[in-house]
């Protein structure tokens, strides 16, 4: 196992790896103040899969099961928590603990941010992709309009990741949440990004312990950006790379007719076209792709423009209704910049070209 410290706002532990969760009641004991009670927000699957070691290891006096995925993410499913929250007597001395991937993260930090002005909460992170939305105090849910757009940062106390729940992830899960880790990658560390395209050929065949040190070294990453800039005034957007586009994709989608890191890694293909035309970055886009596709990431252009368009004006990036984008001057290199919508489309109908799978 190892141990890292987040410093944003309040500075929490995470700890990662097999049998993480056995540390779970020490860090509740280490809390500043004394726990009244404990609910236990989990994914109805994760449950099902897990649910000896659930109530073996952590500590609740309710538990509330919702939604798989992003069905969590929505205002009833959001009344519901809060609703149960107010039954089980919660005060805020109260603790609440997330089990679930990036949706019940996200569902249960808000539920957290908002109940009785703020609550603390645990991440207790089940799936590759919520080592990126466990850390960093993201917490929000869904609107039919747009993806994440009702929500507050509210940092977690502490984010206990044990790997033994990963054993059960069906390999498109696997892909999804492996994105993040190669956005981290695109975003802060080349060499990062030349082990991933050599250690990474199958996810059939993933080592767990190169798994483990690619998650903690994205973890790093996000830490990093998020320590210096809490609240997104500004570098912290750099950690969005690939998801205006993404966003659109996957609001287009319904929120589950695509997994959010398969709509991130076809954002991160148009941001690199993107990118290759307005800060002239060096980039072996056809190596990138034929790495990618071999993974089973699909990366074609999937709906019509001009429904895109609308989705990404409404990108949380945006200031003065200009659409701003994360892009790439070389890998490790992000910078922000405002797109006009003609060269949106231009890059839209290349990603159509280059984005089929070979």
């Amino acid at each position: 196992m190892e141990k890292l410290i987040i410093r944003a706002g309040n500075d929490y532990p995470v700890l990662i790896g097999e049998k993480a969760l056995g540390k779970l009641k020490q860090f509740i004991h280490d809390l500043s103040s004394e726990v009244t009670s404990i609910l236990l927000l989990v994914d109805e699957t994760v449950y099902q899969h897990h649910k000896d070691m659930i109530h073996e290891s952590i500590p609740f006096d309710d538990f509330h099961v919702l939604p798989a995925g992003e069905k969590a993410k929505t205002f009833a499913v959001y009344e519901q928590a809060m609703g149960k929250a107010l039954e089980s007597g919660l005060d805020r001395q109260s603790l609440i603990i997330a089990c679930g991937g990036g949706a019940t993260g996200d569902l249960a930090g808000f539920t957290a941010a908002t109940y009785m002005r703020g609550i603390r909460y645990i991440q207790v992170p089940t799936t590759i992709l919520a080592h990126d939305s466990a850390v960093g105090g993201k917490t929000a849910i869904n609107h039919p309009l747009g993806k994440n757009m009702t929500g507050s940062f509210h940092q977690p106390s502490a984010v206990v990741y044990d790997s033994s729940f990963l054993r059960t992830l069906p390999e498109r899960e696997i892909r999804s949440g492996f994105a993040e880790v190669i956005k981290h990658a695109l975003i802060a560390d080349n060499d990062f990004l030349k082990e991933l395209m050599k250690q990474v050929t199958d996810f059939k065949t993933l080592d767990q312990d190169f798994l483990q040190y690619a998650l903690k070294k994205g973890i790093q990453i996000k830490g990093e950006i998020v320590a210096k800039d809490e609240r997104e005034q500004n570098i912290r957007a750099f950690l969005n790379f690939g998801h205006t586009y993404g966003h659109a994709v996957e609001a287009w989608s319904g929120y589950g007719g695509k997994l959010h890191g398969e709509c991130v890694m076809i954002g991160m293909v148009y941001a690199i076209l993107l990118s290759q035309r307005q800060t002239e970055l060096k980039f072996d886009i056809a190596g990138f792709l034929e790495w990618v596709h071999s993974l089973g990431y699909d990366t074609k252009a999937v709906a019509p423009y001009e429904e895109l368009l609308a989705l990404m004006k409404k990108d949380k990036k945006n200031l003065k209704h200009q659409i701003r984008f994360v892009l790439l001057e070389e890998v490790g290199k992000p910078v922000l910049k405002r797109i006009d919508q003609e060269e949106l489309l231009q890059v839209h109908r290349l990603l159509q070209q280059r984005g089929e799978t070979h």
